[in-house]
């Protein structure tokens, strides 16, 4: 999932303050709507004439006897996910002792996806895939209705985040309709939803290949070796130079970088730009600081509205790719 939030706009990252949409503390219900398995629809008016959210609204249990996996057997519209968890093994984990929030697509969701495509995901070969799209499914913790109501986004197993937002008085996670919320399991919850949501599938130098503006960069990956490590499985972050801001080099600087013999100092300069783990623009301005491969930390702030990085403008952040993130920026950054 590709982000391009600008640095102008960093405030927004403090959070979506919006309102609960009239849906109640989470597992509430307005009107009549009381079955757990339906719901009122989006304009409906129930018995005593107030009009229901778009969001359908399922009533929490005062206490949930089976697990996620129990509960999503029980309610007989997630054969294809529950195919799917025991496929990928992760069926265990969704019995476990949590708690975890489960955003579930129902079986009409995964037909979306077509039979040909389900087929090739339950195929042994593809473990690795389908663990990755189920595991963006989920988030670690308790994330009731309220709390998605009021976050931008949240962090998945995946690694990947989800986004929420609320549109025509709906809420979406990526471009997924909330069909049903607060599906209380002994171990978490669930929250249905009408599509299968997935995770970006590029590696960082696929993501950085794809997008243009980067070039040079992907050039000075190549010369000193890199490129093995950006496109392994080990999570990173990268703070990315635009061929722009290659440009801003002194003349003849990036020529002589390229050189074999000047392998080491171009390495340590491309690493100086690469934080291990996935640091989300929010997160790297709470820390202030972040230790780079190369060993030296990077100062990370906010200068006028803009986010920087050792002074240079961060001009757009959290862009997704499956083994990281990339903010990018526009000036190289050199290690003292």
């Amino acid at each position: 999932m590709t982000r391009t939030t600008t640095a102008l706009t960093i405030a927004a990252l403090a959070g979506l303050a919006t309102a609960a949409m009239a849906l109640g503390p989470a597992g509430t219900q307005t009107g009549s709507c009381q079955s757990a398995q339906s719901a009122c629809g989006a304009g409906e008016k129930d018995t005593q004439g107030t009009v229901t959210p778009a969001v359908t609204m399922v009533s929490t249990h005062a206490e949930a006897d089976g697990t996620i996996v129990e509960v999503a057997s029980e309610a007989g519209q997630f054969k294809t996910l529950l195919a799917a968890a025991k496929a990928a093994g992760l069926a265990d984990a969704l019995g476990s002792s949590g708690p975890l929030t489960v955003f579930a697509p129902t079986d009409e969701a995964f037909a979306k996806l077509g039979q040909n495509t389900i087929d090739d995901l339950l195929k042994p070969e593809n473990k690795q895939k389908l663990v990755s799209i189920l595991t963006y499914h989920v988030v670690s913790g308790d994330l009731p209705a309220t709390k998605v109501l009021a976050s931008n986004d949240a962090v998945t197993l995946n690694g990947q985040r989800i986004d929420f937002k609320t549109k025509d008085g709906s809420v979406y996670v990526d471009k997924a309709r909330v069909l049903a919320t607060d599906v209380d399991a002994s171990n978490g919850v669930i929250h249905v939803i009408d599509s299968v949501i997935l995770p970006e599938s590029k590696n960082l130098v696929q993501v950085a290949g794809a997008d243009g503006r980067f070039t040079i960069l992907a050039k000075a990956i190549e010369a000193a070796g890199l490129a093995s490590a950006v496109t392994g499985d080990d999570a990173l972050t990268v703070f990315a130079p635009t061929d722009e801001a290659f440009k801003k080099l002194p003349a003849g600087t990036l020529d002589e970088l390229l050189k074999p013999e000047n392998r080491e100092t171009l390495r340590a300069i491309l690493t100086y730009h690469v934080v291990p783990g996935r640091v989300y623009a929010r997160d790297a301005v709470g820390a202030q600081r972040a230790t780079t491969l190369q060993g030296d930390a990077v100062r990370v702030g906010i200068d006028s509205g803009r986010l920087t990085v050792n002074g240079a403008n961060v001009v757009n952040t959290d862009i997704e790719a499956s083994n990281g993130v990339i903010h990018v920026i526009d000036s190289v950054i050199l290690p003292e």
